[in-house]
């Protein structure tokens, strides 16, 4: 990739897009950021500046505006995670945040009483077809696996024409960030 362009790591959330953007900040021709815009709405929420990474679990509600701001001129990142450690860290959190805002907000209080799994679950497969769905015509994406990070990463590294100091950005995924499980 000779041009340099926005690259979006799309995710559910709990599977170290956190981690990721630690590891950006170790390239020195693309800023980098983790929910950076996610308090603003209209044509901000979307207006990142150019040559810029960003991590955000919430553009997945947010693709089709995503489409139309940036279409194939993006490159997308498929952050994964295996899905039970995803869902036991939203577990931990189903009180508050996405997991929340799922419950009470799309699936309108839960009336049906699922569980806090049960919901969390739901949540990732509905993000996860949602992510799917949206990349299928994209020419320049990579998944990346946290399980196997490192070498996604480098991958990514290469894919995107990074500079800057890609064992220093190896080294972050030794240490998670915003772990909760």
């Amino acid at each position: 990739m000779g041009v340099r362009v926005n690259v979006f790591v799309l995710n559910t959330g709990r599977c170290g897009s956190s981690t990721f953007i630690q590891a950006c900040r170790h390239i020195t021709n693309y800023t980098a950021g983790h929910e950076t815009r996610a308090t603003l709405t209209g044509p901000e929420r979307l207006a990142y500046p150019p040559n810029h990474i960003e991590a955000d679990n919430r553009l997945s509600w947010l693709l089709g505006r995503l489409e139309r701001t940036y279409g194939a001129e993006a490159f997308y990142v498929h952050l994964t995670r295996d899905r039970d450690k995803v869902a036991d860290s939203f577990v931990r959190r189903a009180d508050f945040g996405i997991m929340q805002a799922y419950r009470e907000g799309i699936l309108m209080g839960n009336a049906e009483g699922a569980s806090p799994r049960a919901l969390a679950m739901d949540y990732i497969e509905t993000v996860e077809a949602n992510i799917a769905l949206f990349l299928q015509d994209k020419p320049c994406q990579i998944q990346v696996r946290v399980e196997t990070a490192k070498t996604g990463f480098a991958t990514f590294w290469h894919r995107i024409a990074a500079r800057g100091d890609l064992a220093q950005a190896l080294e972050e995924w030794n240490t998670p960030h915003n772990a909760s499980v």
